[in-house]
């Protein structure tokens, strides 16, 4: 029964709502024998005493039978004191067990005060209440009880404590009540959360959780629902992953199939057709054995796997390097390499990952520039960054495309994807993932007719430095 929140919140708002009530009992009680109140209750019970006490003291003094009528009487409520006393203040006869010393003082503030009700301390520092009232036929009638302690509260049983019963029965049962909703409040929304949580492991994805609630089950729904959505973004990537892998090697295997075939089954008959199809053949095959490569890259970077180099890395030598490696291309398309990158300070890395990420930057920016153009590479240091910007006068990216370049297979001229120095699509995924590794970012900034810039940020080297941590999306 108790393994449900709702049961527990039930039982915990019942004890807490128990607790409380008996608490409130006892402090009303001990509130009631500290204050005027229960002197007010004792007086009035005297009162009603000697009321109906009086007028059979009054037969009974007529026919001399006083004390046997006192002997007889019982008190009400309290433990109270019959007592008749005459004009000098000597007692009469008195009811009850003897307590001359109580009687000695309640007479003497009697005959002094009058008729009325009062208080008075006796010889053995005991508090009285006492009500006084004249008889007919001379003495004074005196009923006294001492002053109300818990214990004496406690007979005011039609009075006092049943009401008190009554309203915590009531407030009881009310509390039982509240505890219910209240029960089923907090635990609705983590019923829904539990139901959607199944959803999604039946596959359901689309499932999500409504805001409401308290502000901590309201905060954790927003949590499932964010891990829901990148659940099903993760779930959506993987497809698509697959798919264009799929579509990335299935274009080079046509080609080697189709040209094998013509060696095979002797279209390539002549020395120039079967050089050509070798020539396809090799260059597709060095196409997939780049994309299997691009590929074990991206899974060791995802699965924080590649083991990353911990040296002082000299950006200037390594950016003249990689573009000296790349200068002969850049001739062969009458593209111009300006290197102007100098007085970088070090940076803690991975040299070879590094040389990676500029070969790839360097290369997209040569695939892009015409003719004539030209591309630039240049650095800078800001704050605690070194920085640097490989720029290019191509046509640029359209904004529609900026936004996606960084996505795995995602290529801005899709005319490339069959012909001359097409690529795998991975590259600049790859390289943003080194730099991340890095602690730094890869940025892109470009606009039709106006060429691209692609900017590397990577903090400087620390004493104590702990640049390579890999960071996980």
């Amino acid at each position: 029964m108790l393994r449900s929140l709702a049961s527990r919140l039930l039982l915990t708002y019942l004890l807490v709502t128990i607790l409380v009530v008996v608490l409130a009992g006892l402090s009303l009680l001990l509130l009631l024998q500290s204050t005027p109140l229960a002197d007010r209750l004792a007086w009035r019970t005297l009162d009603a005493e000697a009321n109906a006490l009086a007028p059979r003291l009054e037969r009974a003094i007529e026919r001399n039978q006083l004390e046997a009528a006192l002997a007889g009487r019982l008190a009400l409520r309290l433990r109270s004191r019959t007592l008749i006393v005459n004009a000098q203040g000597e007692v009469l006869a008195a009811s009850g067990t003897a307590a001359e010393a109580a009687d000695l003082a309640l007479a003497e503030t009697a005959v002094l005060a009058g008729a009325g009700q009062g208080e008075v301390r006796d010889a053995l520092d005991r508090r009285w209440l006492y009500v006084a009232r004249p008889l007919a036929s001379g003495p004074m009638l005196i009923v006294a009880a001492p002053r109300p302690t818990l214990h004496a509260l406690l007979v005011y049983g039609d009075d006092l404590l049943a009401p008190l019963l009554k309203a915590a029965l009531v407030g009881l049962a009310a509390s039982v009540v509240l505890a219910w909703l209240m029960s089923r409040w907090v635990a609705a929304p983590l019923r829904r959360l539990a139901g959607a949580a199944r959803s999604v492991s039946a596959g359901r994805h689309e499932q999500r959780v409504p805001l409401d609630g308290p502000a901590e089950v309201e905060s954790l729904a927003a949590d499932f629902n964010q891990m829901v959505q990148r659940v099903q973004a993760t779930q959506q990537g993987q497809r698509d992953f697959v798919a264009n892998v799929s579509h990335e090697m299935k274009t080079p295997l046509t080609s080697i199939h189709g040209f094998s075939q013509a060696i095979l089954d002797g279209t390539a008959s002549d020395g120039e057709a079967r050089q050509h199809a070798a020539q396809v053949i090799h260059e597709e095959s060095d196409r997939l054995s780049r994309l299997v490569d691009d590929l074990l890259d991206l899974a060791r970077l995802d699965a924080g796997q590649v083991a990353f180099a911990r040296e002082p890395v000299d950006l200037n030598a390594l950016v003249a390097r990689v573009a000296d490696r790349q200068s002969l291309r850049a001739a062969e398309k009458s593209v111009r390499i300006k290197n102007v990158v100098a007085g970088l300070p070090a940076v803690t890395g991975d040299g070879d990952r590094l040389a990676q990420v500029f070969t790839n930057l360097i290369d997209n920016a040569l695939k892009h520039t015409p003719a004539g153009g030209r591309v630039k590479l240049r650095g800078e240091v800001r704050g605690s960054e070194v920085v640097v910007h490989v720029e290019d006068s191509g046509p640029g990216i359209p904004a529609e495309d900026l936004a996606r370049i960084f996505e795995r297979f995602y290529q801005v001229d899709k005319a490339r994807r069959g012909g001359e120095g097409r690529g795998t699509g991975l590259g600049l995924a790859i390289s943003r993932e080194i730099v991340q590794a890095h602690g730094g970012r890869l940025t892109a900034l470009s606009a039709p007719g106006q060429g691209s810039r692609f900017t590397l940020q990577l903090p400087m080297s620390l004493p104590s430095d702990s640049t390579l941590t890999r960071r996980r999306h």
